[in-house]
């Protein structure tokens, strides 16, 4: 019996009755049949359309298999990081509004079996955080983008400098606080002691030598006193005026010196390692090792994590110290010998000799000493050699 055609009655019934989720049981993933019963799904197995599909089926399992495994996977991921994001989430859950999709890819066709095994698959694979609980398993994607990434990075970056900042302004006021120290000598600490009141209460007495009376002088005598009193007091507080003064400039004096000393100081280190460094030559005492068309390795930390443990070849040589490198993502970069190091290939593979008499020449692995970071190669006129891991590199080849 032919399907009904758009629009009639019997159409507009069977797509009715399609709506919502069926039994999983009677669903075919090879035709993408969905079946309502059991006597539908017999019929459908039974069918010459299932039969084909069938046999492309039994031809290549596995590429069927992997195919609806990573469609599987793919669609689940990114519904996780589309509505959870980076959060923790019950994985159950998650599922649940995986399926209600009713073209999903189902996970009968794939080769994970229970939603248990395909949880484990993506905590192993690095993909998401997998953690099992007394509720059930609880599942965190990881946000591996690159913009996030670069983010974060920028974000700590941001931390680590302001995090230098402070630690450089704790050593300034280190230095300042010795230097002072120093110039001041050792302080002698002072001993406080608890306060005893004695059992014998002695009577204190104050003796106070008050002037005479105004009374027996005459005016011209107590005018005299008088003003000589408010001299008196205007002369202490001048004195006392300037004693504070003298001493807020003694301390400013003594705090500007120590400033002077730490700056003359950092002044004079800055030009012992000017000095210093014009005085070394620019390039090493080593040998020079490098060669065209050799693969090296990036070491330098300073480059960066998107150099460093880059592989990549020499391409041309600036000087016999420095070369062109152009690394396995095709970003050139000027680098000194002393920030490569050579690569070992795998034993029959062609390698260029680096030191010695016969630097220049093309020679072939044969065995690698790993005890004593060594390795034996044949060159074309049959000699044998056992050198060194830094006298010989890979050979690159296009």
């Amino acid at each position: 019996m032919g399907k009904a055609e758009k629009g009639t009655p019997k159409y507009i019934a069977n797509k009715i009755k399609s709506k919502g989720l069926q039994k999983l049981r009677w669903f075919c993933q090879m035709c993408e049949k969905q079946c309502r019963d059991e006597n539908g799904f017999k019929c459908h197995t039974s069918s010459e359309a299932h039969q084909r599909q069938l046999l492309l089926f039994a031809e290549t399992p596995e590429s069927f298999l992997d195919a609806y495994s990573g469609e599987f996977e793919k669609t689940f991921i990114g519904l996780l990081s589309r509505c959870h994001g980076t959060k923790r989430t019950f994985a159950n859950a998650v599922y649940q509004e995986y399926i209600k999709e009713k073209d999903h890819t189902h996970m009968n066709a794939t080769k994970w079996t229970t939603l248990t095994g395909f949880l484990q698959h993506l905590g192993k694979s690095g993909k998401c955080t997998v953690d099992e609980t007394e509720k059930g398993w609880y599942i965190t994607w990881i946000d591996r983008d690159p913009e996030t990434i670069a983010r974060q990075e920028a974000s700590n970056k941001k931390v680590k400098l302001a995090q230098d900042d402070q630690e450089k302004e704790a050593e300034f006021i280190r230095k300042q606080v010795e230097l002072d120290r120093l110039r001041k000598g050792e302080e002698v600490q002072s001993l406080y002691t608890d306060l005893i009141r004695s059992d014998t209460e002695e009577k204190i007495q104050l003796g106070l030598k008050l002037p005479p009376t105004l009374d027996a002088k005459p005016l011209n005598s107590s005018s005299k006193l008088s003003s000589n009193i408010f001299k008196s007091s205007n002369s202490k507080k001048y004195d006392a005026t300037n004693e504070k003064s003298n001493s807020s400039g003694k301390e400013k004096r003594k705090a500007t010196s120590a400033m002077e000393e730490i700056m003359q100081a950092e002044l004079s280190s800055k030009k012992k390692q000017h000095q210093s460094s014009s005085a070394t030559p620019p390039k090493p005492a080593d040998k020079p090792w490098l060669a065209k068309r050799i693969m090296v390795k990036i070491v330098a930390k300073s480059l960066g994590d998107k150099y460093y443990k880059q592989k990549g070849y020499i391409k041309e040589l600036v000087d016999p110290y420095t070369g062109i490198v152009v690394t396995n993502s095709g970003a050139k970069v000027k680098l000194d010998q002393s920030h490569l190091e050579t690569v070992i290939p795998a034993k029959g593979r062609t390698v260029i000799i680096l030191r010695g008499k016969r630097k220049g020449h093309e020679a072939i692995l044969k065995e690698i000493i790993v005890e004593e970071f060594k390795a034996e190669v044949e060159f074309s006129d049959g000699d044998l050699l056992t050198l060194p891991y830094e006298e010989f590199s890979k050979k690159y080849q296009e």
